[in-house]
């Protein structure tokens, strides 16, 4: 009896484990509506339409090599950027030696209007011959999944939300001190 509820309870604790820790949802969002991978916030910010297109010039003057190469669209008067980039993805071995593995193309669309701004990140493919879109990655039935792809989406969320995140400390406009001596 005492080996039947050890093994019972052994099971019980496998297909918890099973459920919670080993079943892995995707780590990306993906829009309701379009499917596709996006990250997308309003966010308040003081400031009229031409001072927040401005101040996000600014960060994107600071933050990419060739700013003027990857702004697609620059309209003040309608408050819209769009940004088409890229960066890296690596493959780690089990010793932890990282090796390139992918390069990301990716929009991202900032638009204002007066106390606010929102961010639209979207557009995620694999830079490549033909459009490879990373929504495949998501589909475990698709021939070219892999369970690193798992990995490539961690990657991709914490390239992404970095991004978010000097992009958000960007905008904040900056205190200028008065020398009042």
């Amino acid at each position: 009896m005492k080996k039947f509820s050890l093994v019972l309870t052994s099971v019980l604790l496998l297909f918890v484990l099973a459920k919670t820790g080993f079943s892995q949802t995707s780590v990306v969002p993906v829009d309701e509506d379009t499917k596709l991978i996006t990250y997308k916030e309003v966010v308040a910010q003081e400031g009229d339409v031409p001072k927040l297109y401005n101040t996000a010039i600014a960060w994107v003057n600071a933050n990419y090599e060739n700013p003027t190469e990857v702004t697609r669209v620059r309209d003040v008067e309608d408050g819209k950027l769009e940004i088409r980039h890229r960066f890296k993805i690596y493959n780690t071995d089990k010793n932890g030696v990282k090796s390139d593995a992918y390069i990301i193309n990716y929009t991202l669309k900032l638009e204002f209007k007066p106390g606010k701004y929102r961010y639209i990140f979207t557009d995620f493919s694999i830079a490549a011959i033909s459009k490879y879109p990373l929504e495949r990655w998501l589909n475990k039935k698709d021939p070219q999944y892999t369970p690193a792809c798992e990995d490539y989406l961690a990657q991709i969320n914490a390239t992404v939300n970095d991004l978010i995140k000097s992009l958000k400390k960007g905008m904040v406009p900056k205190v200028i001190k008065k020398d009042d001596w």
